[in-house]
């Protein structure tokens, strides 16, 4: 059975911080629903405007905790033991352009992509590229109107 196709693929830090996402909306919900119970032994319209603001707040709250919550319960941690010769999900690959800048990347599901601390989706056209490349293979794509061309020197 192939688990990228069915399953939502974490790194160990993914699985972390999407476990501190829920306790910390789960510890938001309790005081907003709190807050509620305050404000129910009131009766002035600032009052009423304040309980129709939480109302609002708390559904906010319980739709993301159930989004990250179904995450969670589909999501599966990364393979501790794949082959490094090939550029897979969970891979972290070095690469170098024509002027010798050296890049590296850890190619993620697109759920814990985040480009600026050098996570990529494996949907990107980066990450896209990337997957089942060896060492010393060139990687290309298309970035708008430009053609990027990086070499890939290395897999961890």
């Amino acid at each position: 059975m192939n688990t990228t196709a069915t399953h939502t693929l974490l790194s160990r830090r993914g699985m972390k911080d999407l476990k501190r996402d829920i306790a910390n909306l789960e510890h938001d919900r309790l005081r907003v629903i709190h807050d509620l119970r305050e404000l129910d032994k009131t009766t002035g319209h600032d009052e009423r405007l304040a309980r129709i603001e939480k109302l609002s707040s708390l559904e906010a709250i319980e739709y993301e905790l159930q989004e990250k919550r179904i995450v969670l319960s589909d999501a599966r941690p990364l393979p501790t033991r794949r082959a490094r010769l090939n550029v897979a999900i969970g891979s972290v690959v070095d690469l170098i352009d024509q002027q010798g800048r050296l890049f590296r990347y850890t190619l993620v599901d697109s759920f814990e992509a985040n480009p600026s601390e050098g996570r990529i989706s494996i949907k990107s056209p980066l990450g896209q590229n990337l997957i089942g490349k060896t060492v010393r293979d060139i990687v290309e794509w298309s970035a708008g109107m430009q053609s990027q061309r990086l070499q890939l020197v290395r897999i961890m």
